[in-house]
């Protein structure tokens, strides 16, 4: 016996979902409704790699400014 009240749905469980939203949304949006699903996965994941990135342009942009005014200072 599970201990669990609520788990991950299974086979048949997952069945009637899809069913469910076949009749909710019709034959005719499941692809756009799916095509539409992917391509914001897809956004999400992009957005997580550029944030995990280093901001070395910031740095860049940072060492350029100092190197400028410390020259300046020279003159």
């Amino acid at each position: 016996m599970h201990t669990l009240a609520f788990g991950m749905p299974g086979g048949p469980e997952l069945l009637v979902i899809l069913f469910i939203i076949l009749l909710l949304f019709g034959a005719k949006k499941l692809p756009e409704l799916s095509r539409s699903l992917g391509k914001s996965l897809g956004e999400f994941k992009k957005g997580q790699k550029e944030g995990s990135l280093p901001d070395s342009t910031e740095d860049e942009v940072e060492k350029k400014e100092i190197s400028t005014s410390d020259e300046d200072d020279k003159e």
